[in-house]
């Protein structure tokens, strides 16, 4: 089960300011050594977006390296809620040598992972590979910290970039905090404490259904 809190900003310079706030030192416990990355998230769906409708998300995720060795990891998101920028949602993830996502494959790899796969099965009911296409995309680089707040470890994901839907593009300026253990009490307290030292806000929407609203818009 994913679970995470995101947090939107206005600009770049909003987002990358929290990095020399004086609290942040307090939470955040690899300051001077965060990992960064380049992800080029691609998202598939059938021609009548099958997948969509129901609720579940189909990525894949290109990890670019500086060697030029691209890895690739897979992922299906699925059911789970939404509350004032909390999203909680089964997920499943394998790791690929390739960009190509087959569903069979995927099925027998997330099998094995801890959120059930009878739920899995739910998501893809009724789509195979053939029927999957390119639906839309997002680029951005990610830096993460890890921030110690209460009895929790979580991810702090600074996220600048944009969405591609067709020819249209919006950018994305926001951090994601990512709980990796302990309790989700103690992760939406630390996005409460950012929010009210920050300019940032709560955000419901995800990068995925940012991007199905802009393929929509006139």
């Amino acid at each position: 089960m994913e679970t995470e809190v995101k947090i939107a900003f206005g600009s770049k310079e909003e987002l990358l300011k929290i990095t020399g706030e004086e609290w942040f030192a307090d939470y955040c416990m690899d300051e001077e050594n965060p990992v960064i990355y380049t992800l080029d998230n691609t998202y598939y769906d059938t021609v009548d977006r099958d997948l969509s409708k129901r609720g579940a998300i189909c990525r894949v995720r290109t990890y670019r390296e500086e060697s030029d060795e691209n890895r690739y990891e897979h992922t299906i998101k699925f059911g789970g809620n939404v509350d004032n920028g909390l999203h909680q949602r089964y997920e499943w993830n394998v790791r690929s040598a390739s960009k190509e996502f087959n569903i069979d494959e995927f099925k027998l790899k997330a099998s094995r992972q801890e959120d059930p796969s009878t739920i899995l099965e739910e998501a893809l009911e009724g789509v195979d590979t053939s029927s999957l296409s390119p639906l839309c995309r997002t680029v951005f680089e990610r830096t993460v910290y890890t921030f110690g707040y209460g009895d929790s470890i979580m991810e702090a994901c600074f996220d600048i970039g944009q969405i591609e839907a067709g020819e249209k593009s919006e950018p994305i300026c926001e951090l994601e905090l990512e709980l990796t253990s302990g309790d989700v009490v103690d992760l939406k307290d630390m996005a409460d404490f950012i929010i009210e030292h920050t300019s940032g806000r709560p955000y419901n929407e995800s990068k995925f259904e940012r991007s199905l609203r802009l393929m929509d818009s006139e």
